[in-house]
């Protein structure tokens, strides 16, 4: 599994999305309940950025209709949205927040 530095963790804010890209792909790093998470951040539904939602016990919601999204699975909890978006392994050296676009689930 190959990662790429996203971020540094200090840029990180608690509960407030950071869009960033891999290779072309459209992520949002979210740090909350002292995790990071790294999730797609299209909405399986509108085709938004998910990175400007809020972030509210370990899910992030669609700005445009509202659909909740798990950070940990990227399961939608909430309609509109019936699919989930990917996410991917993050993991932490040091400074740097670190993302993998192998997806968990």
């Amino acid at each position: 599994m190959t990662f790429v530095r996203v971020c540094g963790a200090g840029e990180l804010e608690d509960d407030t999305p950071k869009r960033v890209e891999v290779d072309g792909t459209p992520i949002s790093v979210v740090r909350t309940e002292g995790e990071v998470f790294a999730i797609h951040d299209i909405c399986s539904h509108a085709n938004v950025s998910l990175s400007e939602g809020e972030v509210d016990d370990c899910h992030i919601e669609c700005w445009l209709h509202g659909s909740r999204f798990d950070l940990r699975s990227g399961k939608p909890d909430s309609l509109p949205a019936t699919r989930p978006v990917p996410v991917y392994p993050v993991k932490i050296e040091g400074d740097d927040v670190l993302v993998s676009l192998t997806q968990e689930s």
